[in-house]
Protein backbone atom coordinates (compact mmCIF):
# COMPACT_ATOMS: atom_id res chain seq x y z
CA UNK A 1 0.00 0.00 0.00
CA UNK A 2 1.37 3.35 -1.14
CA UNK A 3 1.21 6.39 0.92
CA UNK A 4 -1.91 8.02 -0.61
CA UNK A 5 -3.46 4.32 -0.42
CA UNK A 6 -2.33 4.80 3.78
CA UNK A 7 -3.78 8.34 4.11
CA UNK A 8 -6.99 7.90 2.38
CA UNK A 9 -7.75 4.42 4.68
CA UNK A 10 -6.81 6.62 8.08
CA UNK A 11 -8.74 10.02 7.19
CA UNK A 12 -11.55 7.55 6.59
CA UNK A 13 -11.87 6.28 9.97
CA UNK A 14 -10.11 9.77 11.11
CA UNK A 15 -11.77 10.82 14.76
CA UNK A 16 -8.60 13.89 14.98
CA UNK A 17 -11.13 16.58 15.26
CA UNK A 18 -14.92 17.92 15.99
CA UNK A 19 -15.68 17.48 11.93
CA UNK A 20 -15.96 14.10 12.13
CA UNK A 21 -18.82 13.52 14.83
CA UNK A 22 -21.36 14.96 11.93
CA UNK A 23 -19.84 13.89 8.48
CA UNK A 24 -21.51 11.32 6.23
CA UNK A 25 -18.82 11.39 4.02
CA UNK A 26 -15.13 12.03 4.50
CA UNK A 27 -14.08 14.07 0.93
CA UNK A 28 -10.37 13.07 0.35
CA UNK A 29 -10.08 13.92 -3.29
CA UNK A 30 -10.63 13.26 -6.67
CA UNK A 31 -9.02 12.72 -10.31
CA UNK A 32 -5.71 11.77 -11.76
CA UNK A 33 -3.39 10.75 -9.55
CA UNK A 34 -0.61 12.21 -12.24
CA UNK A 35 -2.05 15.27 -12.40
CA UNK A 36 0.26 18.18 -13.58
CA UNK A 37 -2.53 20.24 -11.84
CA UNK A 38 -3.68 20.05 -8.13
CA UNK A 39 -6.99 22.26 -7.39
CA UNK A 40 -7.40 22.81 -3.29
CA UNK A 41 -10.45 24.23 -1.89
CA UNK A 42 -11.80 25.16 1.54
CA UNK A 43 -14.31 22.53 2.76
CA UNK A 44 -16.66 19.95 1.61
CA UNK A 45 -20.54 21.34 1.16
CA UNK A 46 -23.57 19.82 1.79
CA UNK A 47 -23.42 18.15 -1.74
CA UNK A 48 -20.08 16.97 -1.19
CA UNK A 49 -20.09 15.23 1.90
CA UNK A 50 -23.12 13.75 0.43
CA UNK A 51 -21.52 12.23 -2.72
CA UNK A 52 -18.26 11.89 -0.93
CA UNK A 53 -16.17 13.43 -3.45
CA UNK A 54 -15.09 17.42 -3.67
CA UNK A 55 -16.67 20.02 -5.73
CA UNK A 56 -20.32 18.54 -7.12
CA UNK A 57 -22.33 21.39 -6.30
CA UNK A 58 -23.33 24.52 -8.29
CA UNK A 59 -19.91 25.67 -7.54
CA UNK A 60 -18.28 22.93 -9.23
CA UNK A 61 -20.63 22.85 -11.62
CA UNK A 62 -19.27 26.40 -12.29
CA UNK A 63 -15.73 25.11 -11.78
CA UNK A 64 -16.05 22.60 -14.77
CA UNK A 65 -17.72 24.07 -17.23
CA UNK A 66 -16.61 27.34 -17.19
CA UNK A 67 -13.03 27.46 -14.94
CA UNK A 68 -11.37 24.48 -16.33
CA UNK A 69 -12.68 25.01 -19.70
CA UNK A 70 -11.24 28.71 -19.54
CA UNK A 71 -7.59 26.86 -18.94
CA UNK A 72 -8.09 24.29 -21.72
CA UNK A 73 -8.43 21.52 -19.09
CA UNK A 74 -10.80 18.73 -18.32
CA UNK A 75 -11.73 17.64 -14.87
CA UNK A 76 -10.68 14.17 -15.23
CA UNK A 77 -7.13 15.54 -16.14
CA UNK A 78 -6.68 17.17 -12.61
CA UNK A 79 -6.63 16.04 -8.72
CA UNK A 80 -9.04 18.07 -6.67
CA UNK A 81 -9.01 18.48 -3.18
CA UNK A 82 -9.63 20.53 -0.07
CA UNK A 83 -7.94 21.64 2.90
CA UNK A 84 -9.81 19.72 5.11
CA UNK A 85 -11.95 16.62 4.69
CA UNK A 86 -15.14 16.97 6.34
CA UNK A 87 -17.90 19.39 5.96
CA UNK A 88 -18.10 22.00 8.90
CA UNK A 89 -21.46 22.53 10.51
CA UNK A 90 -23.72 25.04 8.16
CA UNK A 91 -20.72 25.69 5.68
CA UNK A 92 -18.60 27.49 7.85
CA UNK A 93 -15.03 28.12 7.13
CA UNK A 94 -12.98 25.42 8.98
CA UNK A 95 -11.13 26.49 12.14
CA UNK A 96 -7.65 26.47 12.37
CA UNK A 97 -7.29 23.59 14.76
CA UNK A 98 -9.05 21.34 11.97
CA UNK A 99 -6.95 22.93 9.08
CA UNK A 100 -3.80 21.53 11.27
CA UNK A 101 -5.54 18.30 12.19
CA UNK A 102 -6.14 17.29 8.30
CA UNK A 103 -3.40 19.27 7.18
CA UNK A 104 -1.49 15.95 7.21
CA UNK A 105 -3.48 14.14 4.41
CA UNK A 106 -3.20 17.09 2.21
CA UNK A 107 0.60 17.33 2.71
CA UNK A 108 0.35 13.49 1.57
CA UNK A 109 -1.22 14.11 -1.36
CA UNK A 110 0.74 16.86 -2.56
CA UNK A 111 3.82 15.04 -1.91
CA UNK A 112 2.50 11.32 -3.92
CA UNK A 113 1.10 13.15 -6.66
CA UNK A 114 3.62 15.57 -7.64
CA UNK A 115 1.41 18.47 -9.34
CA UNK A 116 3.32 21.18 -11.44
CA UNK A 117 0.57 23.69 -10.39
CA UNK A 118 -1.40 23.99 -7.51
CA UNK A 119 -4.14 26.43 -7.99
CA UNK A 120 -6.30 27.52 -4.29
CA UNK A 121 -9.48 28.30 -4.45
CA UNK A 122 -10.24 30.82 -1.93
CA UNK A 123 -9.33 32.36 1.09
CA UNK A 124 -8.64 29.45 3.40
CA UNK A 125 -6.71 27.11 0.83
CA UNK A 126 -4.51 30.02 -0.18
CA UNK A 127 -4.11 31.20 3.50
CA UNK A 128 -3.40 28.00 4.64
CA UNK A 129 -0.83 27.39 1.66
CA UNK A 130 0.56 30.90 2.05
CA UNK A 131 1.15 29.88 5.59
CA UNK A 132 2.97 26.22 4.73
CA UNK A 133 5.32 27.83 1.94
CA UNK A 134 6.58 30.99 3.76
CA UNK A 135 4.70 33.16 1.83
CA UNK A 136 3.56 36.77 2.58
CA UNK A 137 -0.59 36.70 3.49
CA UNK A 138 -2.17 39.35 1.05
CA UNK A 139 -5.58 40.03 0.19
CA UNK A 140 -7.18 38.05 -2.49
CA UNK A 141 -8.31 41.01 -4.47
CA UNK A 142 -4.61 41.75 -4.79
CA UNK A 143 -2.66 38.19 -5.44
CA UNK A 144 -5.72 36.53 -7.64
CA UNK A 145 -4.07 34.53 -11.08
CA UNK A 146 -0.30 35.67 -9.77
CA UNK A 147 2.09 32.73 -9.80
CA UNK A 148 4.33 32.17 -6.97
CA UNK A 149 6.90 29.54 -7.14
CA UNK A 150 7.63 27.26 -4.88
CA UNK A 151 10.78 25.29 -4.12
CA UNK A 152 10.78 22.62 -0.97
CA UNK A 153 12.63 19.42 -0.28
CA UNK A 154 9.55 17.53 0.68
CA UNK A 155 7.13 18.65 -2.11
CA UNK A 156 9.89 19.33 -4.63
CA UNK A 157 8.99 22.83 -6.87
CA UNK A 158 5.72 23.69 -8.64
CA UNK A 159 3.86 26.90 -9.04
CA UNK A 160 1.75 28.25 -6.97
CA UNK A 161 -1.37 30.00 -7.83
CA UNK A 162 -4.38 31.79 -5.99
CA UNK A 163 -7.88 32.09 -7.39
CA UNK A 164 -11.02 32.88 -6.02
CA UNK A 165 -13.45 30.26 -4.56
CA UNK A 166 -15.82 28.98 -7.86
CA UNK A 167 -18.35 29.65 -5.33
CA UNK A 168 -17.58 32.85 -5.20
CA UNK A 169 -18.98 33.53 -8.50
CA UNK A 170 -22.47 31.70 -7.18
CA UNK A 171 -22.92 35.33 -5.04
CA UNK A 172 -20.82 37.75 -6.72
CA UNK A 173 -21.74 37.46 -10.55
CA UNK A 174 -19.29 40.44 -11.08
CA UNK A 175 -16.06 38.27 -10.14
CA UNK A 176 -16.72 35.88 -12.66
CA UNK A 177 -14.83 37.69 -15.23
CA UNK A 178 -11.65 37.85 -12.87
CA UNK A 179 -12.20 34.59 -12.36
CA UNK A 180 -12.03 33.52 -16.14
CA UNK A 181 -9.34 35.63 -16.65
CA UNK A 182 -7.62 33.77 -13.77
CA UNK A 183 -7.90 30.43 -15.21
CA UNK A 184 -6.65 31.81 -18.93
CA UNK A 185 -3.74 32.85 -16.73
CA UNK A 186 -3.33 29.27 -15.21
CA UNK A 187 -4.04 27.51 -18.79
CA UNK A 188 -1.24 29.40 -20.14
CA UNK A 189 1.03 28.20 -17.00
CA UNK A 190 0.18 24.39 -17.88
CA UNK A 191 0.54 25.03 -21.25
CA UNK A 192 4.20 26.24 -21.01
CA UNK A 193 5.03 23.05 -19.49
CA UNK A 194 3.51 20.68 -22.70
Amino acid sequence: MNELEEALKQALRCTRCRLSEARTNVVFGDGDLKASVMLIGEAPGFNEDREGRPFVGQAGKFLNEKLLKAAGLERSSVYVTNVVKCRPPGNREPADDEIEACFPYLSVQIRSIRPRVIVTLGNVATNTLFRKFNIKPASMGSIHGKVFNVNTLSYGSFKLIPSYHPATALYNPGVSEAMVEDWLQIGMVVKSFK
